[in-house]
């Protein structure tokens, strides 16, 4: 989608060339890159260049990778892409939602994030359902601060214990639908064959590729 709100159609072309990924997070980087392959992208991630985390005071997951986004192309002068992403249970009324990495505390261990949304969901009636989906926004700014956005979604269940070490984040308690394996637990082209991540890259890729 434009950042614009005005066409569904990016207005702007991203040429091949050098890309910031506008992350500090390894996982997603790694993720970003390898979807980014095939299209003569060359990314440099937020921690390669030394550009500083900015806090994320956006209230939607779209705000958010926006400002990551337009700040790391202002300070880089180059097109920044950023993600902002997390999961969301419907049962804690969306929670995590965009605290995902938040609840994960300042050493980012999502063991904890993990059983802290467990711990919630069993206060619950035991009739309790885990349905959860994750939300990925992506957003790609330019120097000049043009942005377009995109965002995916994937929906599923959340499993306990956490199962598989693959993956990074809430991978090892969410169950894609139509599936048997965690996120944690699959080859890491299965989930990006399907990911909330693959669903926001198919639309850039449409739009501005």
């Amino acid at each position: 989608m434009s950042g614009e709100g005005e066409t569904p159609q990016a207005i702007r072309k991203l040429p091949p060339g050098k890309l910031v990924i506008a992350s500090h997070n390894p996982g997603k980087v790694r993720e970003i890159k390898a979807l980014l392959g095939p299209y003569g992208i060359e990314p440099i991630s937020a921690a390669e260049l030394d550009l500083p985390e900015p806090e994320e005071t956006g209230v939607t997951f779209v705000a958010n990778a926006e400002l990551k986004a337009l700040q790391a192309a202002d300070l880089s002068g180059l097109p920044a892409l950023a993600d902002d992403s997390g999961l969301c249970v419907e049962a804690l009324n969306g929670d995590p939602g965009i605290f995902s990495a938040r609840w994960a505390g300042e050493a980012k261990d999502f063991s904890v994030a993990m059983q802290r949304v467990e711990d919630k969901l069993a206060a619950l009636p035991p009739e309790t359902g885990r349905d959860a989906h994750f939300v990925c926004a992506l957003a790609l700014a330019w120097p000049d601060g043009h942005v377009e956005w995109f965002e995916g979604r994937a929906d599923g269940v959340l499993v306990w214990p956490p199962r598989g070490d693959r993956g990074f984040g809430y991978d090892p308690v969410f169950v894609p639908h139509g599936h048997d394996l965690t996120y944690g637990e699959m080859d890491p082209e299965a989930k990006h064959a399907m990911s909330h991540r693959a669903d926001a890259f198919r639309q850039l890729v449409a739009a501005v590729f």
